[in-house]
């Protein structure tokens, strides 16, 4: 009884990995410098990585369409939706969320949306490009 796994850990040893490499040609020496360069058109992803149907990714957040209503700081379940009162409009810190659509869901007037980027890795939680204004 003890033996019956063991046929099954050799062959797992000798699988392919399930997970994706990074999608690099090569592991570079600073991942946060060549997302930066990848941003910046100077580095291509290598291969592109395909996001699934409904892919829940980095929020798009239309100001314009925004009135004001608070709904999706309450369903927030992270906390990661601050209202700023002067402007009538929302701030999101994408390092606090948790990417769950719910403030998508309840907005009356569809000004938030999930879009199809997930490369989000920053040394900085509150960096420009992990708040979404």
């Amino acid at each position: 009884m003890k033996f019956t796994m063991l046929p099954s850990v050799f062959a797992q040893m000798f699988k392919k990995p399930w997970t994706n490499k990074f999608p690099a040609k090569y592991i570079p020496a600073n991942t946060t410098k060549f997302l930066a360069d990848v941003g910046a058109g100077k580095a291509k992803l290598i291969p592109p990585v395909e996001t699934p149907p409904n892919f829940r990714g980095k929020i798009v957040y239309d100001k314009e369409k925004c009135i004001g209503c608070q709904l999706c700081i309450k369903v927030c379940p992270c906390e990661a939706i601050e209202f700023k009162e002067k402007e009538k409009k929302i701030k999101i810190y994408l390092s606090r969320c948790c990417f769950c659509s719910q403030c998508n869901d309840i907005c009356p007037v569809s000004c938030l949306s999930m879009s199809d980027e997930f490369l989000l890795a920053d040394v900085d939680p509150y960096s420009k490009d992990l708040i979404v204004e």
